[in-house]
């Protein structure tokens, strides 16, 4: 069974548990000495300033910030202690919502979207509304947790979730490293329950993603390369399938900030990311055609906004009173840690952009 070592930032009263905190950091040092230049002045020198919303596409909602795991780079903080958990009253409002938009793909998240009490009614009544592509973002760990959550790949095949699930590395040291002792093993675990109802497997229409992250203050590699890598191990090691892997950069907020700091690797590591910098992901950033919703129903340009309380620069700032057309019309909102997104290939909650 997993055992949790790390402890959120709000369990520790960390200062940077406050966005306003991390924003005060990503905006001074090396920013504010002009040593680096701000995103915005970065983009505005390609000549995409401002950043502005394309189609919308993707639906992406926070059903709570609770979790089973505290992983050592979560840029959500979420844990065992967090208790934002969304309502069913907003999820209600959210339903409106996936019924009248016109985006083809509902994501689900956390946290672990699996622990809020109403998570499963809500599932089975976002699926009557005929969304192409439902995605539930699962730890995987979630589903050996605890017997309530044993059926969770039935009941993910009746409602033909699309599955994306977090796994750091084809071995145990690196991944027990980043997201706890023991996860590995429960991940693999899963895996398996997932690939013997059929998500995963050659032929099958069930879909099962990998996210991949990096364990350290260091850029992801190749994508494609890594996938080929994660899938001869898996296969080999333990005879698991899975459809897709997707690379993520970290970016400089929460718990990676926090570890950047404390491990002084703050400074070279935005150095790499401004480096990094790739004109051509900037067109493709998650937040162009993607927007997300937090668990107490406010609307951000991406899940990363969400977490450092920016909220979309538009009339429309809440579910409640959602309207597309308004909210297709603003500016997208961005800060330094936008360069996570725009390096190298770049990085969304679908993987590489560019």
């Amino acid at each position: 069974m997993t055992k949790v070592k790390t402890q959120s930032l709000h369990k520790r009263h960390s200062q940077l548990a406050h966005a306003e905190k991390q924003m005060e950091f990503l905006s001074n040092g090396i920013f504010a000495t002009d040593e680096l230049p701000t995103f915005a002045e970065k983009i505005k020198a390609t000549g995409q300033f401002p950043l502005r919303p394309k189609t919308l596409e993707i639906l992406q909602i926070n059903v709570g910030y609770m979790c089973n795991q505290v992983c050592e780079h979560c840029h959500v903080d979420a844990g065992p202690d967090r208790k934002e958990i969304m309502t069913r009253e907003t999820m209600e409002q959210c339903l409106e919502v996936i019924k009248t938009t016109k985006a083809h793909t509902l994501d689900l998240t956390g946290g672990a979207p699996e622990m809020n009490p109403n998570f499963r009614w809500f599932v089975e009544e976002a699926s009557k509304a005929g969304i192409k592509d439902f995605i539930v973002r699962s730890n995987l760990t979630i589903i050996v947790a605890n017997k309530k959550y044993h059926d969770l790949p039935e009941f993910f095949k009746k409602y033909n979730i699309h599955v994306v699930s977090s796994m750091p590395h084809w071995t145990q040291g690196k991944t027990d490293k980043q997201r706890g002792e023991g996860v590995f093993q429960d991940s693999i675990k899963a895996l398996k329950m997932l690939n013997e109802v059929g998500y995963g497997m050659p032929g099958s229409p069930l879909k099962l993603d990998l996210v991949y992250n990096p364990s350290g203050a260091f850029l992801p590699t190749d994508q494609s390369a890594l996938e080929k890598d994660f899938k001869k191990a898996l296969l080999n090691d333990f005879g698991i399938h899975f459809r897709q892997l997707f690379v993520i950069t970290n970016l400089p907020i929460s718990r990676f900030l926090d570890y950047l700091i404390a491990s002084e690797n703050y400074e070279d590591y935005m150095y790499s990311l401004v480096e990094a910098f790739n004109p051509a992901a900037v067109a493709n950033v998650m937040c162009t055609n993607t927007l997300s919703v937090s668990w107490d129903g406010w609307l951000y340009d991406c899940d990363f906004n969400q977490m450092l309380e920016l909220k979309v620069a538009s009339k429309v700032k809440h579910i409640s009173e959602y309207n597309e057309e308004l909210l297709n019309n603003r500016n997208i909102v961005i800060s330094q840690h936008c360069y996570g997104c725009t390096a190298g290939a770049g990085s969304s909650c679908q993987g590489s952009v560019a």
